[in-house]
């Protein structure tokens, strides 16, 4: 097999399809990762943030340092499709894209290695846990990672609905600020006959939905979007002589920022501290699932935007954040560099619908991009 040839990177992207992991149990995923790559000859190659890999090309201590992520884990969603490369696990498979964008990154790791630079380093992460908020964290607080400080940090989103190869960007906030809240509601049981002997708390889980949804604001091109959703409620037993004691509801909210979460979630918890005040119901909240902005440094974004414009790419200026959220924003808080997005196919199905599948042509051209990305500040002077 030629592996200087993109078909090369579509088997390895079908491998990984056939084979998917959920966050946090990419133990196999990356070994295949590292067995493919290392051909490619990198400078050095490291185990990061438990289940994720980095490589590292360029030894100079001076000079820019760049990093480029690609997550690699796959969702709990049992695949429709009957493609020959469809998952082979039960109920897990790639319905974000994941398993391209990793196809990407090793697409990019064949070119550093025929075409290398003259000064700095260049770093490519592999990153796991990405759907759950935990990855971009483990890597960026794993000891080895914590000596690299990057210049520019980027990184890509496939995306459903969108032209084919076309590229998509803004400076600032580029995805949202998710987080999701878990609210318990411990009250008392009784019979049901009696409920006046219990605490059901029943009747203030629907009020605090009610009123949750008066404080959303859905127009994701207003600056104080805020998008509320009921993702998973449960209370009492499916036993009907008792009236229930306990229950629970779930929640993800998103913003545009941060500031404006912090605004959120204060206004949901004023709400349950008046719903629950002299009710005898013990009402607690907990929080999941972290995501921060996405916020595109805008020379990191003007880079982009040269550089898609410098291949002949089609390229387009979102007026407003995507609605969707994206760890890699915890790498935007901490070191300048954006996250962009390519179009995978008008009539593709979205992303999480258990029908999706990533374009494999979107590889070449997205390695390429990235390497365009390398060589403005890896090879001044070169056009």
């Amino acid at each position: 097999m030629r592996t200087d040839l993109p078909d090369a990177f579509i088997q390895f992207r079908h491998a990984l399809h056939q084979f998917p992991e959920i966050s946090g149990q990419e133990v196999e995923t990356q070994k295949r990762i590292k067995a493919f790559v290392k051909q490619f000859n990198p400078d050095a190659i490291q185990e990061v943030g438990g289940t994720g890999l980095l490589l590292q090309y360029g030894l100079g201590e001076g000079g820019p340092v760049t990093l480029i992520r690609a997550d690699t884990d796959a969702l709990p969603i049992q695949e429709v499709n009957a493609f020959a490369h469809k998952s082979r696990i039960e109920g897990v498979s790639h319905k974000c894209g994941h398993d391209g964008h990793t196809a990407i990154l090793a697409r990019l790791a064949s070119l550093l290695a025929v075409k290398p630079f003259r000064n700095g380093r260049v770093y490519l992460v592999f990153q796991p846990a990405e759907e759950t908020g935990q990855g971009a964290e483990a890597v960026l607080n794993d000891p080895f990672f914590t000596s690299i400080q990057p210049d520019r940090v980027f990184a890509l989103h496939n995306l459903p609905g969108y032209e084919q190869g076309v590229v998509v960007c803004r400076p600032g906030p580029f995805t949202a600020s998710v987080l999701s809240m878990i609210v318990t509601f411990t009250g008392k049981v009784s019979h049901s006959a009696e409920p006046e002997k219990g605490l059901n708390p029943a009747y203030m889980m629907a009020e605090f939905m009610l009123r949750s949804r008066r404080l959303q604001q859905p127009d994701p091109q207003s600056d104080d979007f805020a998008l509320i959703t009921p993702v998973y409620t449960t209370m009492g037993e499916k036993s009907y002589g008792i009236s229930a004691g306990y229950g629970e509801v779930h929640v993800t909210l998103r913003t545009r920022n941060a500031k404006r979460m912090e605004q959120l979630t204060t206004q949901l918890l004023d709400v349950l501290a008046e719903l629950s005040t002299d009710s005898g119901i013990d009402v607690a909240t907990r929080y999941t699932e972290a995501f921060f902005a996405n916020e595109n440094d805008p020379e990191a974004y003007e880079q982009i935007k040269r550089s898609a414009v410098k291949l002949g790419y089609p390229f387009v200026e979102k007026q407003e954040p995507f609605k969707w959220g994206e760890d890699f924003g915890l790498f935007t808080q901490h070191h300048k560099g954006a996250m962009f997005g390519m179009g995978n196919g008008e009539n593709s199905p979205a992303l999480h619908n258990d029908n999706y599948d990533f374009n494999d042509n979107l590889i070449e051209p997205a390695a390429r991009l990235f390497l365009e990305l390398i060589e403005i500040d890896h090879r001044p002077g070169v056009s």
